[in-house]
């Protein structure tokens, strides 16, 4: 459980790693794990919302992901879809919890049908939201970067005019604050391309869990770690 009195973080960012291995370990398909983690997936967006943490970021669906097997794939967009037209399906319920969605990444090479879905439930924030809850969805760190400085340039940004705040307003999350912690469970140490830009002084926590076992326990452990952290920005 959270301590008392503990300082939570305004932006978690979440690595949902470990869907594969899991159904592996149970002898399933791989597909039973992803199922598994889609429903992990909304109970911590829940418990986020209860607990108090404005923003969370979930990272979904990477662009390096598109080279795995065409059934998994296939298996993970149906996933998303089923959420889609849930959150359709459930349009006032969302907006009675004050929640804004956002997908983060590019909508290129996506089913039309998903991308239609994406607009309609992002069209459906509600005004004055409690948490945000970003989706990567085809997303690439590089990727988003690379597509930021071609917009500043399409735009006719002048080079000397190309500051930090320019290229963040460009970004997937324009408006939003970096993660101040990104967590990332399965036993892996690396960002796999998640968020690079917005990282840069996100704090880091590990765990050798599996999403599909990732519970609101494991995520308490998580900011209780971070609240202990002495966070100094270069500073001393």
């Amino acid at each position: 459980m959270l301590e008392p009195g503990v300082i939570l973080p305004k932006h978690i960012a979440i690595i949902m790693d470990g869907n594969g291995r899991w159904a592996k370990q149970r002898g399933l398909v791989r597909t039973e794990g992803h199922k598994r983690g889609a429903e992990v997936f909304r109970k911590i967006c829940r418990y986020c919302s209860d607990v108090g943490v404005e923003y969370v970021t979930f990272y979904a669906f990477s662009t390096e992901n598109w080279k795995r097997s065409a059934g998994e794939v296939g298996a993970i967009m149906n996933l998303l879809r089923e959420f889609l037209e849930e959150l359709q399906q459930r349009k006032a319920e969302n907006e009675f919890e004050k929640t804004a969605i956002r997908f983060l990444g590019t909508r290129d090479g996506m089913a039309p049908d998903i991308v239609q879905l994406m607009a309609l439930v992002e069209a459906n924030a509600a005004p004055d939201p409690k948490i945000h809850i970003n989706v990567a969805v085809n997303y690439g760190g590089r990727d988003e970067i690379v597509r930021a400085v071609r917009s500043l340039m399409e735009a006719g940004v002048a080079a000397q005019d190309v500051t930090e705040q320019a290229l963040s307003d460009a970004l997937y999350t324009a408006g939003q604050p970096d993660p101040d912690l990104i967590i990332r469970p399965s036993g892996e140490y690396r960002l796999s391309n998640f968020l690079i830009w917005q990282a840069a002084y996100a704090e880091f926590y590990f765990d050798d869990i599996l999403w599909p076992d990732f519970t609101p326990d494991d995520l308490d452990r998580a900011i209780n770690a971070y609240a202990h952290r002495n966070r100094r920005f270069g500073g001393v």
